[in-house]
């Protein structure tokens, strides 16, 4: 798939999920979801753009009561073969256009890693706001604009061999708390930071956005 057909579309994933190589064999969740959720009392949550579903996996063994959402349906074949059994009946895998999809009820924890859909980056946080229960969080991690040099291959919805994501799937912190209303929301964590992902064959610089907020009970 080329560079100019960035189109995150169902077709766009499916394609991208049954290239050679994509598979990441990926076990360890997203450092981010260890370190923001770790005060938070397990309830229900949203993975949006599950990918493999490493972090809903997670959440579920943490007692979490998770619902996996991805356009994706051969990724989704796929994080559905690796469900651990303890962590089987707390996670719902929802083949769903994020776009469009939206939950029935509103969550107390709704997060995303790297999900890229066919509308702007910040109108689909907008959308992923909206979702969270008062008193619930909102939890984004996403491509920073420098996301992805260095050697090998992406992961989870990575972009290839050697590639980072195009310029539209990027944003930065500041962008994206920019968006929460500072009488809905307390922004707890919001920052630029890099990390190296090391992996067989190679490693990357991960240049990562990271924005955790609670909803407020009430308003400021």
């Amino acid at each position: 798939m080329s560079d100019r057909e960035h189109t995150f579309d169902r077709d766009y994933w499916d394609e991208h999920y049954a290239g050679p190589g994509v598979e990441s064999h990926r076990r360890e969740p997203n450092p981010y979801v260890v370190r923001e959720t770790a005060a938070l009392t397990p309830g229900t949550a949203l993975d949006a753009g599950c990918g493999e579903g490493v972090e809903a996996l997670w959440l579920a063994e943490q007692g979490w009561d998770v619902t996996a959402a991805d356009i994706a349906s051969e990724v989704l074949r796929r994080a559905r073969g690796r469900t651990a059994h303890d962590a089987a009946g707390r996670v719902r895998w929802v083949e769903a256009d994020l776009s469009t999809w939206q939950p029935a009820v509103r969550l107390d924890l709704v997060t995303t890693f790297y999900a890229h859909p066919t509308i702007p980056q910040l109108d689909f946080y907008d959308r992923l706001a909206g979702w969270v229960a008062p008193g619930g969080t909102l939890l984004i991690v996403g491509h920073g604009h420098g996301h992805g040099h260095g050697h090998g291959h992406g992961h989870g919805h990575g972009h290839g061999h050697g590639h980072g994501p195009p310029p539209e799937a990027t944003v930065t912190a500041a962008s994206v708390a920019a968006r929460l209303d500072p009488e809905q929301w307390d922004v707890v964590t919001a920052e630029d930071t890099s990390r190296v992902h090391v992996f067989d064959g190679g490693e990357k610089v991960l240049d990562d956005v990271v924005v955790r907020a609670t909803r407020r009970t009430s308003p400021a």
